[in-house]
């Protein structure tokens, strides 16, 4: 496909990223995108949209994306003018999940803060707009019991661990490899309020998982090979009882996912699926 070199229009630039379905291309993809200026990335269907300033450099975007995913399929197009750093706030939304509510700030005023997870969008993964947030927050209350120790791999903005602690854990492991995620993390965990039972760890969760155990629950909102990979960890982690809630699993993944949880010994409580996503609430047979 053709490199364009900057936009001729002096244009905000949308760069529209359709990556391969191979394992990783979709964080690859992503990654690439953060690490060549994006300051946000928004997830339509399966393709990832952000935009540029008009003097960036398109052949240095192109080359990035094309080197994290060589099967990627990449649109590029001029956009409106408009001023970017207020438009994008519209396209983020308050999200009511059960008797928990996801917002940005901006749309905070007037909820409870018992009940509301204020999340100001960054570069961490995890503002309730995406379904596999969505989906953990959904099935979480029913196998969270008050009192519980709860960790979140992957825990990006903290989202999930903070909706933890707002629903009765007394401790939660947050648990982020991105170190650029990780002031994010704890920016918000102090804004909600829940920074006595929240505790953010740069770390890998494979590595510190066995440290904090054993705990009550584990959420893992992981691309589906990494969650494979971490099943025997997370099953000898959990308490007797203990539950697991899984998510960034595409409903095409849903049967081999099956598979290999029941290879692993695993019952499937519930499932919530949204989109092209479905996550999963588990536990040992």
């Amino acid at each position: 496909m053709p490199e364009p070199t900057s936009s001729a229009t002096g244009r905000w630039i949308s760069v529209r990223v359709q990556p391969d379905r191979a394992p990783g291309a979709r964080d690859a993809c992503l990654a690439a995108l953060f690490a060549v200026g994006a300051q946000g990335v928004h997830e339509d269907g399966v393709s990832l949209v952000t935009h540029f300033p008009p003097d960036t450099d398109l052949t240095v975007v192109h080359r990035a994306i094309t080197e994290a995913d060589e099967l990627v399929v990449i649109e590029t197009a001029p956009v409106p003018d408009v001023d970017w750093t207020e438009a994008w706030k519209t396209r983020i939304t308050a999200h009511r999940l059960g008797s928990l509510t996801v917002t940005p700030p901006w749309l905070a005023d007037g909820l409870d803060p018992a009940t509301t997870i204020v999340i100001e969008p960054g570069m961490a993964f995890g503002t309730g707009e995406h379904p596999t947030t969505r989906g953990v927050v959904r099935l979480l209350p029913r196998y969270l019991r008050p009192g519980a120790v709860v960790a979140d791999l992957g825990a990006g903005s903290a989202v999930l661990a903070i909706a933890a602690a707002k629903l009765g854990a007394t401790r939660v492991y947050a648990v982020e490899l991105d170190g650029d995620a990780i002031p994010d993390a704890e920016k918000n965990v102090q804004q909600n309020g829940v920074a006595e039972q929240v505790h953010v760890f740069e770390a890998d969760a494979g590595a510190i998982l066995p440290l904090v155990a054993p705990v009550d629950v584990v959420l893992a909102n992981i691309i589906s090979s990494v969650l494979i990979e971490l099943m025997p960890l997370i099953g000898a982690s959990l308490t007797p009882g203990g539950t697991a809630i899984l998510s960034g699993i595409l409903r095409e993944e849903r049967a081999a996912m099956l598979d290999v949880l029941a290879a692993y010994g695993w019952t499937v409580l519930e499932e919530d699926g949204e989109d092209i996503w479905w996550s999963v609430s588990i536990a040992r047979a």
